[in-house]
């Protein structure tokens, strides 16, 4: 065994999975695991738990694999994250935890990612223990949506033996993991299964409640919550505001996927109302992007495009998720920018028009700005355009709960400690106060609030 590289991944073929909606990755057996495991020096002060979000034993777990104690391993990560299986599949490990493990000094760093989800895969296939509900102090908290941010702070409350109740406004709870990542990246059984766990400890989960319009924050005090945790995303899409852009045939990226991944507009047997799409453009660089690109491809688009105004270097995508992406056979079109999108005359779109770019001086965020090329406009023979230009949080929340406090994008403006806003006993995390961002961020925020909600009602209930 080459000790400097990881052990490879199983995948599905790229000409076969890019018609199907069947998970991409087919992660480690236990004999991979095993192995990948040994590549762990377990380093006495881990730097790798400093990159995670929510402080994970790296090294104990992975100890644990090498080991075969797969259930201990199971727990060790259990004490830390809700939702294992799911940050095995989507967190960027690469940037986080990864990029400081030693072994990555000298060849490729030990692949924690993948063996996170092989212990959360085994478990839910092996583990026989039901999760302990833990004994209740009475104290009510209430936690306003179901995505990774919610889940988390519910589940840290929890087990603290709070009444937890999660209002969700959607049909089925996860968030973003079950309207905005597909199905080939996270099975929604696998969000299922966690949701359930947490659920199994003694939080109740109301569905179709809308904060804001079903009840308001100050109706949930009035019926005796005693803090409220905010991690209701970020759902408001963003658009350049170019011509063109309300043309029957362009959706937000956030339109499209839950389109796609929610309402299963994948399945046949499913008739939701989604354009079957011969050509399409994808306009934006992130993990979204690549997503409703990819999925554009498996709805049976013939040409799927990623138009980027910048170069390769500066898209926030995972790289795993460009790789995949350039497999599949999306095509990308970079240092392109749309100047406005072309109608055929009878309300559909029928080519986007863009211009040539080159990258000039850093701007704020330390990315090269993109200037326009002047004469260099070209048209893009394309019938769908998906706008994937990032999000906002909906202003139905702070629009209807005084004493909020926003910043100028509308997120919820936050003590960083203690994820506290401005309102006394709300607590917010996730979107909902840093604009879209990841799984595991908003994971990390909810932990910090839940702490902190434990130590205000603690200090409370002594006085």
């Amino acid at each position: 065994m080459d000790v400097l590289k990881k052990i490879p991944v199983r995948e599905q073929d790229p000409k076969v999975r890019a018609a199907n909606f069947e998970e991409v990755c087919l992660g480690y057996n236990q004999e991979e695991a095993q192995a990948e495991a040994q590549r762990c020096i377990n380093c006495k002060n881990a730097q790798c738990i400093k990159g995670c979000p929510v402080a994970i034993d790296i090294p104990k777990f992975i100890h644990e694999v090498k080991e075969g104690q797969f259930a201990e391993a199971a727990a060790t990560i259990a004490k830390s994250s809700a939702l294992p299986a799911v940050c095995g599949r989507v967190c960027p490990q690469e940037s986080q935890c990864e990029c400081l493990c030693v072994r990555g000094k000298k060849g490729e760093p030990v692949a924690i990612g993948r063996l996170e989800r092989f212990v959360a895969d085994w478990y839910r296939e092996h583990g026989t223990e039901k999760t302990a509900k833990p004994a209740s102090n009475g104290v009510k908290v209430a936690v306003v949506g179901s995505g990774p941010a919610g889940l988390t702070c519910a589940s840290d409350l929890g087990k603290l033996g709070y009444a937890v109740t999660i209002f969700e406004a959607f049909h089925t709870a996860g968030g973003v993991l079950v309207y905005g990542i597909p199905q080939f990246r996270l099975p929604k059984e696998i969000v299922r299964h966690e949701v359930e766990g947490i659920l199994d400890m003694g939080v109740e989960l109301r569905l179709d409640t809308v904060i804001g319009k079903t009840i308001t924050i100050d109706e949930l005090f009035e019926q005796g919550y005693q803090a409220v945790f905010v991690g209701s995303g970020a759902g408001l899409p963003m658009f350049m505001g170019i011509p063109g852009e309300t043309l029957s045939g362009v959706y937000s990226a956030n339109e499209y996927l839950t389109r796609v991944n929610l309402m299963k507009a994948y399945l046949e047997e499913y008739d939701t109302p989604i354009k079957k799409s011969r050509a399409v453009a994808v306009v934006g660089g992130g993990n979204v992007a690549m997503d409703a690109a990819r999925c554009a491809k498996r709805i049976g688009a013939e040409h799927v495009y990623v138009v980027y105004r910048r170069s390769e270097a500066e898209m926030p995508a995972r790289n795993e998720e460009i790789h995949h992406a350039r497999e599949e056979g999306i095509e990308f079109h970079l240092l392109n920018n749309p100047t406005r999108i072309l109608s055929d005359g009878k309300g559909s779109v029928a080519g986007m028009e863009c211009i040539k770019m080159e990258l000039g001086e850093p701007d704020a965020s330390g990315r090269r700005r993109p200037v326009e090329v002047p004469g260099s406009e070209f048209v893009l023979d394309v019938d769908t355009v998906i706008m994937s230009l990032g999000t906002t949080p909906n202003p139905l929340i702070r629009s209807t709960t005084p004493g909020l406090e926003t910043n100028r994008k509308g997120c919820l403006v936050v003590h960083e400690d203690t994820m506290e806003t401005t309102r006394p006993h709300v607590y917010a995390g996730g979107d909902a106060v840093t604009g879209a961002a990841t799984v595991i961020l908003a994971m990390g925020a909810g932990k910090r609030a839940a702490k902190a909600i434990h130590e205000a009602l603690s200090a409370k209930k002594e006085d």
